[in-house]
């Protein structure tokens, strides 16, 4: 993914965007999260009474440290696990599937010890492609360049 456009769904214009500790932990930790899939972003949007789709030009850069999930799999699932328990990680950007609200509800199931490992994989093959990339420090931000908004 070395240069392309990114999406950022929200209720505002953000042409110079920041990382903000939330209160609730997102799937690879703090960070500013963007997609590939336009679609996607217009449903993050569609959240807010003025949808507002914000376009990136992302230039990757190789000296920062990417982890790419280029599937769901366990290693994929630990580190979520990890990041919405609190645990901070060691890179830059991240990239890989999104676990949407239904997702998310079996990853609580799982680390709460109501679904099994095997249920959560049964759970989760039948949701659709889903796609984002967290622009976790500084440096990751730098690597975007605002290019303009689309209303959603």
């Amino acid at each position: 993914m070395s240069k392309q456009i990114i999406y950022h769904g929200s209720y505002c214009k953000i042409e110079q965007p920041k990382i903000i500790e939330g209160k609730y932990q997102k799937d690879f930790g703090t960070g500013f999260y963007c997609t590939i899939l336009e679609e996607q972003a217009k449903k993050w949007a569609k959240k807010y009474s003025t949808p507002i789709i914000n376009k990136y030009e992302y230039n990757e850069n190789p000296n920062l440290k990417i982890k790419n999930f280029t599937l769901m799999t366990e290693e994929w699932l630990n580190f979520i696990i990890n990041c919405k328990l609190g645990n901070k990680h060691e890179y830059d950007v991240i990239v890989g599937a999104m676990a949407d609200d239904q997702i998310y509800n079996y990853i609580t199931d799982l680390i709460s010890g109501v679904i099994s490992r095997e249920a959560f994989w049964e759970l989760a093959k039948f949701r659709y492609p889903t796609h984002q990339i967290a622009l976790c420090t500084e440096q990751a931000l730098k690597t975007i360049k605002f290019i303009g908004i689309d209303e959603g």
